[in-house]
């Protein structure tokens, strides 16, 4: 199994600029595809971003696919969330996951295996 631990959130203004981190460790070696959930107080947990292990394919959510860019750098072990324009509904708890079995990004969180505590990011208007 894969350990992953997220950094980088905070508070920020709206209009701003984040990048959260995503440090892997573990059974790196297993990991096929990576993606970004989060999850704001009182609604279900939503699909963000998803990359394949060596980067060529990603799947980004409708509702952020102008503002984010996810990226991954094998070599380091580590995922990353680029977010631009930041808007106060972007506010949340922000989640790495991880799948040892899925083909291609998948936006169902229940076909990640492997999930981070979380970074919470706080936009503020």
């Amino acid at each position: 199994q894969v350990q992953l631990t997220e950094s980088g959130g905070g508070v920020v203004q709206r209009g701003g600029t984040l990048r959260l981190s995503c440090a892997t460790s573990g059974r790196t070696d297993s990991v096929r595809v990576m993606g970004w959930f989060r999850q704001a107080p009182g609604k279900a947990r939503e699909f963000v971003a998803g990359i394949w292990s060596d980067g060529t394919d990603r799947a980004l959510a409708f509702s952020v696919k102008d503002r984010v860019t996810i990226s991954r750098d094998v070599d380091k072990n580590m995922l990353y969330l680029q977010m631009i324009g930041l808007r106060t509904e972007d506010t949340a708890v922000y989640l790495c996951a991880a799948s040892d079995w899925l083909p291609r990004p998948s936006p169902n969180a229940a076909d990640y295996n492997s999930w981070g505590q979380g970074t919470r990011v706080t936009v503020s208007s």
